[in-house]
Order: C-alpha cells, then sequence, then structure tokens
C-alpha cells in the first residue's frame, strides 16, 4: 500500500493553486502561496516526484469539441477472477472514449464513464467493448442529460 507522504501548509497552498490554475509560472505560484520562487520550484518538483501530482492536464469542454454525450456505464463480467477483471480493464483502458473505469463493490463489477459524440457513437462503443466481449454479462447505462457540476479538485 502506498504511503502518502507527509504534506505541509505550504505543500497544500501549492496543490490547491496547482489545482485551480495549472498553467501559473513558478514566479506567479510562489507569490499566491507566499514562498520564494527556487522553494517553490523544488516544492512542486518534489510534489511530482513524490507521485502527489500525479499529471497536468487542459479540461476541455465536451460540446466545444463534439463530444456531447456523456454515460455512466455499470459492467457486470459473467467470471469476476482476478486475471478476467484485469483482463476487462486492460480492454477498456485501451478505448479513448471511455474517460474513466472504477471497480466497484458491491453491485456491479465496473463503472465506467464514457463521452462520445452521439446516441450511434455509444451504441458502437457498446458493441465494441461490451456486446462483442464473451465475459461481460450484463451492461447498464445512464445517460446524462444535464451536467450540474464536473469538478477535478481534490481537498487538500
Amino acid at each position: 500500500m502506498d504511503q502518502s507522504p507527509l504534506l505541509d501548509d505550504v505543500d497544500r497552498r501549492i496543490l490547491n493553486a496547482l489545482q485551480q490554475n495549472a498553467a501559473l509560472t513558478n514566479a506567479e505560484l510562489a507569490q499566491l502561496v507566499h514562498v520564494s520562487a527556487p522553494t517553490c520550484l523544488r516544492r512542486v518538483k518534489q510534489l511530482r516526484d513524490s507521485g502527489v501530482i500525479e499529471r497536468e492536464v487542459a479540461i476541455v469542454a465536451p460540446a466545444k469539441v463534439g463530444t456531447q454525450l456523456t454515460a455512466i456505464v455499470e459492467i457486470t463480467l459473467d467470471v469476476q477472477a482476478a486475471d478476467r477483471m484485469a483482463e476487462f480493464e486492460a480492454h477498456v483502458a485501451a478505448e479513448p472514449a471511455v474517460l474513466q473505469c472504477y471497480r466497484v463493490s458491491p453491485g456491479p463489477d465496473f463503472v465506467l464513464i464514457v463521452q462520445v459524440t452521439d446516441m450511434p457513437a455509444y451504441h458502437a462503443l457498446a458493441h465494441r467493448l461490451f456486446t462483442s466481449h464473451v465475459n461481460v454479462r450484463n451492461v447498464k447505462a445512464y445517460f446524462s442529460t444535464h451536467r450540474s457540476k464536473f469538478e477535478t479538485r481534490i481537498p487538500v
């Protein structure tokens, strides 16, 4: 099990600031969190090296790029052996439209968050990933009609 690194107040201020705007320059970030630029640079490097900061990305508005349909999909497998679960995870991880994949308990084996252009695109994805997969027993999909909140920030 991973040991969580101890985060002090400076680390927490850095993480909170970067979660709001990862495009800040080091000088801007240092000023915002009230430390020197060299200290800030060193702290951010430590947070990256320790894996606290996994990666930095741009968050794209789905409607602006034509992927307007969000599906939350529950998957139940026929066989839940560890190797079959891992095989299914690898299968869906290779699909770009699958944004998130969670093993869950109790209930279904997996919950996926899928982003596609429209219902025909979802149907094609469902056939490709689920109906043609021999170990998928049940699929239950929910389609978002309105997203009232979307947040990537983790409170630290």
